[in-house]
């Protein structure tokens, strides 16, 4: 009756099991078949049709197998619906012949209702139980049974021993699935916290726009623009000459901690860092949860007085840490209207900003002294 193949992505369960299901509850029906036809008594239809559907039972669970095995990944779920409608067919027909036992009946017909409502809901159900009442049909065309409800205990042993056997096997399937479904869920647990943190990671690496528009699926809304801009330019005052005097490490720590601190000051009065290059930094104030031209533009410049500000702090420091040279930053600021989106090739892209306003505070920053704006 369950003839339904693993579908998951990650450790499989034996696929076999719809064939033990489907030959445990045929082999029931057999049995219980073979115990109730009368052997002391003459060969005639009566005994002849039993049997016979027996045998049935046993051919048709090797031909079922084949067929499923055989049938195309297309065709797969139509075959298992086709299949599981037949087995319903043929318990009906088994419990017809059978003369209606009780035990049985009973036995059969919930394995029936079970296995339609685990299978597929109301749907399968009315499909089961439409088969199932046609082989009830079929088997009385063929074979008229007894109208009295028979109680035989050997009968009722038979199917008992085979319908208790079939959902001892579910059981243990079901129990095979859930600790699958447990171990499947621990990975995706797992992959999904490492998909987080990968995310966080690249986040540092990104325009926050861009990073929120990427990591939604909105990227078709990361479109060419203009916009009226603040942009922001400082670099570090013989930069190039102060690499050559530091020892890497030394350097690398040394630059880390200037760029952090300016990167926090930027996120503090809500400005994007568009890139660094080297020892310069670039923030752009409009283009991610603009305030306004004026209040983007106040907001730069408060920015850029809380950056000379820790700059002075930050030359006790690394003087404290044997650099002489001090710490010496220019800045420039500019607002006008700037082309913002997406440029580079097929392989390479980049979010940022363009234009002449882009450059002239790129220019102003050039020209400042240092310690001013």
């Amino acid at each position: 009756m369950q003839d339904q193949p693993e579908e998951n992505t990650g450790r499989n369960v034996d696929p076999r099991y719809p064939l033990y299901f489907r030959t445990l509850i045929c082999f029931a029906a057999a049995g219980t078949l073979v115990n109730a036809v009368s052997w002391s008594s003459p060969w005639n239809l009566d005994k002849i049709l039993p049997l016979g559907m027996a045998a049935l039972l046993l051919v048709y669970t090797a031909v079922a197998y084949q067929i499923s095995r055989k049938a195309s990944a297309e065709s797969a779920a139509n075959v298992r619906r086709w299949l599981s409608f037949s087995d319903a067919i043929l318990i009906g027909v088994s419990l017809a012949l059978a003369n209606f036992s009780l035990l049985p009946s009973l036995l059969f017909v919930t394995m029936v209702q079970f296995n339609a409502l685990t299978e597929g809901g109301g749907r399968r159900w009315f499909e089961h139980n439409t088969g199932l009442l046609l082989g009830v049909g079929g088997g009385y065309l063929i074979h008229e049974p007894a109208m009295v409800v028979n109680a035989d205990l050997t009968i009722s042993a038979a199917s008992l021993i085979g319908v208790f056997t079939y959902f001892c096997a579910w059981a243990f399937y079901t129990h095979k699935q859930i600790a699958h479904l447990k171990d499947t869920n621990r990975a995706l647990t797992s992959d999904q916290h490492v998909s987080k943190m990968r995310t966080y990671k690249l986040s540092k690496y990104l325009p926050q726009r861009l990073w929120r528009a990427v990591t939604t699926g909105r990227e078709s809304e990361l479109v060419t623009e203009r916009k009226l801009l603040t942009v922001f330019f400082s670099d570090i005052k013989d930069f190039s000459q102060l690499t050559e005097e530091l020892e890497a490490e030394t350097f690398t720590q040394l630059l880390n901690s200037y760029l952090s601190e300016m990167a926090r000051i930027a996120g503090q009065y809500g400005g994007t860092i568009d890139k660094f290059i080297g020892d310069a930094v670039m923030v752009v104030f409009g283009d991610d949860d603009s305030k306004g031209p004026k209040s983007d533009a106040l907001r730069c410049v408060a920015m850029a007085l809380a950056m000379r500000k820790r700059v002075r702090e930050m030359k006790q420091e690394w003087y404290n840490k044997g650099i002489a040279r001090p710490l010496q930053v220019r800045m420039g600021i500019n607002t006008g209207y700037c082309t913002v989106g997406i440029f580079g090739t097929a392989n390479y892209q980049s979010y940022t900003v363009m234009g002449t306003h882009v450059n002239l505070a790129a220019r102003l920053e050039g020209a400042a002294q240092p310690g001013k704006s």
